[in-house]
């Protein structure tokens, strides 16, 4: 159908060369990243986590010949090209820092949420712009099928002028213990997908007013666990984004209803769809449909594919790090644009404190 020519869920993989160290242990690595590398072919020859034997394990399931008994081993082993770090925001910038003193670095791909605040990214910012390494942040988001064939429509103008989108999360994550030591949860942990997936649709935001309440089903201490976000654009887009990452009641005796939705309105037609990660490991694809007056009559069209965010999209990131050091371009998940979400993260909190619509560019100015 010519409507669906051109739409392209998953990217090609460009470049397998770089030798890939891995930082981390846990879920995202172990169940995600490592599966995904797999598939595609990365050839990691190491990895390190907090605890040893739980890296022993993972390098067993994975075929990994290296253990290193600290993530600083790692870094300095002169064999590994490319740190890929999967560890708590409040540790990963002084791994960085040590990645970009190693000569045979040539690339860092850090986890996000980059760092705790925005005035820790904006100083590593600079950091890396003063080494030779190319670095790149883990918004592996972008990279799931229904957000790459939603950009594509909105590049290709089948939708028209996008008028305003949204996203709806009522979904558990796989929270980390060590989030509970933080001040900081959702915003900083669990909207960053959605507010750095805005960004990626719509461009840059002009402003952004938060709101949140303590979620009263969890067991520990925080600010902001229900979180609701409106954004407006330089383009005109209206965005809301919700993130309810308790999504009750959900406990035996209960059937619940957990999904994150998306839905994006133009002048010229509509696309809505699901993202599938929310019932893994079980796992489905996310979905997309749409329809417009230039290019399907009015009628909807949904295109199908077999790939799910949870892990084949983690292929796509590390594929797009390898390429840029391969060809010597900028990653598509670029530290200069990621600072520009960490931007955003850090006003939707300078939102909540204020109880006002934050611009952007106030962080740029007064950080």
């Amino acid at each position: 159908m010519s409507e669906l020519e051109d739409l392209s869920p998953d990217p090609k993989i460009r470049c397998t060369e770089y030798r890939i160290g891995c930082i981390g242990a846990g879920f995202i690595m172990a169940d995600v990243q490592l599966a995904a590398y797999r598939r595609a072919g990365f050839p990691v020859i190491g990895i390190s986590s907090r605890s040893e034997a739980h890296a022993t394990q993972v390098a067993a399931r994975w075929d990994i010949p290296r253990v290193h008994r600290t993530p600083g081993e790692l870094i300095e082993d002169p064999e590994i090209q490319i740190i890929d770090i999967a560890f708590p925001p409040d540790q990963q910038p002084e791994l960085i820092r040590l990645a970009l003193r190693q000569p045979h670095v040539l690339g860092i791909l850090a986890q996000k949420p980059l760092a705790m605040g925005f005035a820790t990214a904006r100083a590593l910012a600079e950091e890396v712009c003063q080494s030779d390494k190319v670095l790149s942040v883990n918004q592996n988001m972008r990279f799931d099928q229904s957000m790459r064939v939603l950009k594509q429509l909105l590049m290709r103008g089948d939708l028209g002028k996008p008028v305003i989108g949204t996203i709806e999360m009522r979904a558990v994550p796989h929270w980390q213990p060590f989030l509970a030591q933080y001040d900081r949860l959702t915003l900083l942990n669990m909207s960053v997908h959605h507010l750095d997936v805005l960004r990626f649709l719509f461009g840059e935001p002009i402003d952004i007013f938060t709101a949140s309440r303590p979620d009263p089903r969890t067991k520990f201490a925080h600010r902001d666990g229900i979180c609701v976000s409106t954004l407006r654009f330089e383009n005109g887009t209206l965005a809301v984004s919700l993130e309810d990452v308790w999504s009750g009641p959900r406990e035996e005796g209960f059937e619940s209803d957990i999904y994150i939705r998306w839905r994006v309105e133009g002048t010229e037609g509509l696309a809505t769809g699901t993202i599938g990660w929310p019932d893994y490991p079980a796992g489905s694809p996310s979905t997309l449909k749409f329809n417009s007056r230039k290019t399907t009559g009015g009628k909807w069209v949904q295109p199908i594919w077999e790939t799910r965010w949870f892990p084949d999209a983690f292929a796509g990131v590390m594929d797009q790090l390898q390429y840029a050091i391969k060809s010597g371009t900028t990653p598509e998940l670029s530290m200069s644009d990621n600072l520009r979400t960490m931007a955003l993260v850090e006003a939707a909190y300078r939102s909540l404190e204020e109880s006002r619509a934050v611009r952007l560019e106030e962080l740029f100015a007064n950080p």
